[in-house]
């Protein structure tokens, strides 16, 4: 009896996990951030390039394609002569392992806004936060990791959630310092709350640590990186989305299956859109005890791409293992 054995060139792809990336489009050119796998498809997988943002492991990943064919006939009998694409659409589905700031936004269909520290419990309600506390500039001295304030905050400590980013001062448009996190359509709409920026802000971080010389270290490098003058700080209780409003969340994606033989496989959908409102998944994982997990559900957008002008939604890259025959 004689063996078959697999071609060194044919390796299968085993892979436990899907991994998920996240990058900002610039919401006023509708440019996406590209992964190239010329150049990106060897970097590495804990700490990608700037603007990714390693979102994790990810679960009940699933992915459509809803892209369409028209089938000409002609003649008699009538045969097939064309084949054409009448519609390009893709879809992508998914379980967020954790929550957290990116992962609730990313689920979101509309606004995600930041629970800025309020001026007093009796502050007047609002659903979505009351009036914050006063935000303080920051000295030209901080930087993406380490902040400065001009004025002391004894409301921020080690553990205190902050945010980065300068007042509302009547822009209109896309707003939010590295990602747009809102569109104010006019001045009137945000009734001029100067804080209105950074309640939709993903210049956000966790402090650290407190210096000796009166700083608060980061424990993750703010988005947008070293503060502009005009960028000021407040303290974030936590986060808050709605269902409803007319925002609409866009991210660039790049989803990776990671092969244990060392391949790669790439999924890249460089404009998604959020095609439902905040929902969870329970699941029972013991007795009287659930996990809670956000859903999110999406629809890819067309892009031009720049060798061919071709319009694509979707990229699908295989890096074979270096064990791999050519």
């Amino acid at each position: 009896m004689s063996s078959s054995i697999l071609p060194s060139s044919s390796l299968p792809l085993i892979a436990s996990q899907v991994r998920a990336y996240f990058a900002p489009v610039n919401r006023s050119t509708g440019t996406p951030t590209l992964f190239d796998p010329a150049v990106n498809s060897a970097w590495n997988t804990g700490a990608p390039p700037s603007p990714w943002i390693d979102l994790g492991y990810i679960t009940e990943f699933t992915r459509t394609s809803e892209s369409t064919l028209l089938d000409v006939y002609t003649g008699v009998p009538s045969t097939l002569q064309i084949q054409a694409k009448q519609k390009i659409a893709a879809s992508v589905a998914f379980r967020f392992a954790s929550w957290s700031k990116l992962a609730m936004a990313l689920a979101s269909g509309s606004q995600h806004m930041n629970v800025v520290a309020p001026v007093s419990s009796a502050s007047a309600a609002i659903a979505s936060g009351a009036k914050g506390i006063a935000a303080v500039a920051l000295q030209s001295s901080s930087t993406g990791t380490l902040l400065y304030p001009s004025l002391s905050m004894p409301s921020i400590q080690a553990g205190s959630l902050v945010v980065v980013d300068v007042d509302y001062t009547t822009q209109t448009g896309f707003v939010g310092s590295a990602v747009s996190g809102g569109y104010v359509p006019n001045v009137a709409a945000v009734g001029s709350d100067p804080d209105y920026v950074r309640r939709i802000s993903f210049n956000i971080s966790r402090v650290a640590a407190l210096t000796s010389d009166g700083g608060f270290l980061l424990a993750s490098p703010l988005l947008a990186g070293a503060p502009a003058a005009s960028m000021k700080m407040q303290p974030v209780l936590g986060f808050v989305d709605r269902e409803g409003g007319s925002f609409f969340q866009e991210w660039s994606a790049l989803f990776l299956y990671e092969g244990v033989q060392g391949d790669k496989l790439f999924l890249h959908y460089p404009r998604l859109q959020a095609s439902q409102g905040s929902s969870e998944s329970i699941v029972g994982i013991a007795s009287a005890l659930d996990m809670v997990s956000p859903l999110g559900r999406y629809v890819a957008l067309p892009i031009v791409d720049g060798n061919d002008n071709e319009q694509c939604v979707c990229y699908r890259t295989y890096i074979p293992a270096a064990v791999a025959g050519a």
